[in-house]
């Protein structure tokens, strides 16, 4: 049998590669082939879909301290996660971070960065913000440096989860980043008042794009300032590593992520593999650590099978071990009655 192993993250416990090498041992250990494909949605996780950070960069952190930030780049692509320059875990988490001072800075010398050492394409992964600045920090960045033309003249791809409008990107993503309720009315006013900016600076509206809220409003900025465009993230890393061809030729797809609920299904990776799946009528079965409210894809929860002990401090076992239970059953569902 050929299997796939098309992953996400388990947060906090697993990495999307390693979830996906658990899989594939699993397979190998009962004779079976696994094409091991690590994905991600346009959040956290992006850089590792691409084979990880092969660049570093010391840039504006968020709090406006240097940090040290990954990206990606080969001859044509550059890939940059936003939460590398700009992240919540930079900022020391909700608890601490100042989500009305957060600036998307160093994203934006990221960009310059890329541009510089030459590139003809940049996927830009949207996710794990700590900021609200709908992009101005980094956009300030870009229009000082003189060289947003160059930056104009790249295919610059948004690779985003959500379809979050600019001028709610405070109200749905900032309590997550620590801001209290009259925060996020002055957070609001103030991406109101950068959309009227850039509409009349770019000509660009950005209160009419789905997705430009994304990041606390930095896709819509970099789309106003650079002419980027916003993508679903899976699809785009999905086509990215030919996903759809392994599929076309896989018997069984195993996907997963750490939570699965009902969000999962719309630009998720767990709903992005399933619906892959169902147009080419390859089976497909999910394996999650925690899983809530799901009857649209047949899944194994860690949590439920192992115990939440075990599930969270020996993930990877569990995933080799809940696999092994996977293909087992499908064995004996396939072996012939002998009655």
């Amino acid at each position: 049998m050929r299997v796939v192993a098309a992953v996400d993250k388990f947060r906090g416990t697993l990495d999307a590669d390693g979830v996906a090498a658990a899989i594939a041992a699993a397979c190998e250990a009962k004779g079976h082939e696994c094409d091991r494909v690590p994905l991600a949605d346009g959040g956290e996780g992006l850089l590792e879909a691409f084979g990880g950070a092969t660049e570093w960069s010391t840039v504006t952190g968020p709090a406006g301290e240097p940090v040290r930030a990954g990206w990606y780049r080969s001859d044509t692509l550059t890939v940059i996660e936003m939460a590398q320059a700009a992240g919540l875990a930079l900022a020391g988490g909700a608890d601490v971070n100042r989500p009305e001072e957060a600036t998307t800075a160093g994203v934006g010398e990221l960009l310059l960065e890329a541009v510089r050492r030459g590139t003809s394409r940049i996927v830009v992964g949207m996710g794990g913000s700590a900021t609200s600045d709908g992009g101005q920090g980094a956009v300030d960045v870009l229009e000082s440096s003189g060289e947003i033309d160059a930056l104009r003249a790249v295919d610059i791809v948004i690779a985003c989860d959500v379809d979050t409008a600019f001028g709610d990107a405070g109200r749905v993503f900032g309590p997550q980043k620590g801001a209290d309720a009259a925060a996020i009315e002055r957070i609001t006013g103030r991406l109101e008042a950068l959309a009227d900016t850039y509409r009349s600076t770019y000509g660009v509206d950005v209160t009419t794009m789905p997705g430009a809220g994304a990041a606390g409003g930095l896709a819509g900025g970099l789309a106003a300032a650079t002419g980027a465009t916003i993508s679903s993230g899976f699809e785009l890393v999905a086509g990215e590593l030919g996903l759809a061809g392994l599929i076309d030729t896989a018997d069984l797809v195993i996907t997963g992520e750490g939570s699965l609920d009902p969000t999962s299904r719309n630009g998720k990776v767990v709903g992005g593999v399933l619906s892959m799946c169902s147009d080419r009528s390859v089976d497909v079965h999910a394996i999650a650590g925690i899983v809530r409210d799901v009857d649209w894809i047949p899944y194994t929860a860690l949590v439920e099978t192992f115990g939440e002990h075990r599930a969270l401090t020996d993930t990877q076992a569990c995933v080799v071990e809940a696999t092994h239970r996977l293909l087992e059953a499908r064995s004996s569902a396939a072996a012939p009655d002998q009655s």
